[in-house]
């Protein structure tokens, strides 16, 4: 039939062209009126959140975790940890900015007071530079410890920013930081006592190294008899010694 095609005659659906295909493949737009949160289209696009690992799902169900899942969590950050560092790294950025502004602003403009003293309130240009970019490698350093989940690493990362920015009397932006990452290290330190305690391994309390429970020392044990020392032999008195005495 004219104006028709060869799936038209058969009865079957008409075939599509190129942009009609093109069209088709694109993602339709949500029509049903709910929104997702911000909180929410955040994580799906940069965190990504994969199935709750074995360690998790131990933690949720109140139920002790082998060694294997210890190994795994000691190693690992959890999402909510790694979610932190990854929501806290650009602001740490931005905050370094501004705190370095700040200084540049408030900088005295002559090194010396009008006595010919030196003036305690200059700072360098130059070294509110360097310290600028320390602030900001240690805020790309705590994106990517966040990003690759090294707990530990970034609880010190976070714990070192912190304690800068409070040395430069910025306390409201620095204590955060501090406190963030004292919950980092917290979480470490209890997560490998944990694993120490999975694996049989206890602390000897005196510093030593540690041992396995119900290990034996190999080296002989004390007698605890005791045995009075004995007292050395008597020498025969010699033949001069008797005719003195006689």
């Amino acid at each position: 039939m004219p104006g028709g095609t060869e799936n038209d005659d058969r009865g079957g659906p008409p075939r599509l062209s190129l942009g009609q295909r093109f069209l088709a493949a694109l993602p339709r737009l949500r029509r049903d009126g709910t929104r997702v949160p911000l909180v929410e289209r955040f994580k799906e696009a940069v965190v990504k959140p994969v199935e709750p690992s074995a360690a998790a799902k131990a933690k949720a169900a109140d139920v002790p975790m082998t060694e294997e899942e210890l190994e795994y969590a000691v190693a690992h950050a959890d999402d909510k940890e790694r979610l932190t560092g990854l929501l806290l790294a650009p602001f740490a950025g931005g905050i370094g900015i501004l705190v370095i502004h700040l200084l540049v602003a408030n900088d005295p403009t002559s090194p010396r007071l009008k006595s010919g003293a030196p003036n305690p309130h200059y700072i360098s240009l130059g070294l509110l530079h360097e310290l600028l970019l320390v602030l900001l490698v240690m805020a790309l350093l705590m994106l990517g410890l966040a990003f690759y989940r090294k707990r530990l690493f970034l609880g010190i990362v976070m714990a070192l920013y912190g304690l800068a920015i409070f040395n430069l009397h910025y306390w409201g932006f620095g204590i955060p930081y501090i406190l963030v990452g004292a919950w980092l290290l917290i979480q470490s330190y209890r997560l490998q006592r944990d694993l120490k305690e999975a694996r049989g391994e206890v602390a000897t309390g005196r510093g030593g190294p540690t041992r396995p429970r119900g290990a034996t020392s190999s080296g002989p044990r004390p007698n605890k008899r005791y045995t009075p020392p004995t007292s050395p032999p008597k020498r025969p008195p010699k033949p001069g010694d008797e005719k003195k005495a006689g």
